[in-house]
């Protein structure tokens, strides 16, 4: 009988400031379930010179600033679903992991600002770092008692 493949699974890992080491490695968070797909966008600053609008034509674009790009993806969580280490009842003690990156801490070149820690998502050999910009859950099914036994997070990380 061929031996199962083990799929690599997907992570989200907390970086330093500057996005170059990974540290606190007791918030890295492997997903229940991989996304389906990955969503990767890219923008520029244009800008139109001032001006511009006595030319006659087409006036000119000029760049003006770095772009961002942003990662959008879904995760899903369910508690009937196996699960590695202790079971969980309540769907969003799995979520609340997810959530760690999306809260601000106190910047640590100026600690009156907060921001949100860096992430690195990885997943084989797809990675990107950057801030989590927004977060969505959704409680999908409920067990009799009110519990929420399933959740779909959508993320969108952005980087500069």
């Amino acid at each position: 009988m061929p031996e199962s493949v083990k799929l690599a699974k997907a992570e989200l890992r907390q970086l330093d400031s500057e996005y170059k080491n990974e540290i606190n490695p007791e918030h890295n968070v492997k997903v229940q379930f991989n996304p389906e797909t990955l969503k990767v966008a890219f923008a520029n600053q244009i800008q139109t010179p001032e001006g511009a609008g006595d030319q006659r034509g087409t006036p000119t674009q000029q760049f003006v600033g770095a772009g961002t790009t942003k990662l959008t993806l879904q995760l899903w969580f369910d508690v009937n679903a196996p699960q590695e280490g202790e079971a969980v009842l309540d769907v969003r003690k799995m979520t609340e992991k997810i959530t760690y990156f999306i809260t601000p801490m106190p910047n640590p070149k100026d600690k009156k600002k907060f921001i949100p820690p860096a992430v690195r998502f990885i997943w084989g050999s797809f990675q990107f770092d950057g801030l989590m910009e927004s977060l969505e859950e959704s409680l999908e099914f409920f067990s009799s008692d009110g519990i929420p036994l399933r959740a779909s997070m959508s993320l969108s990380l952005t980087q500069q």
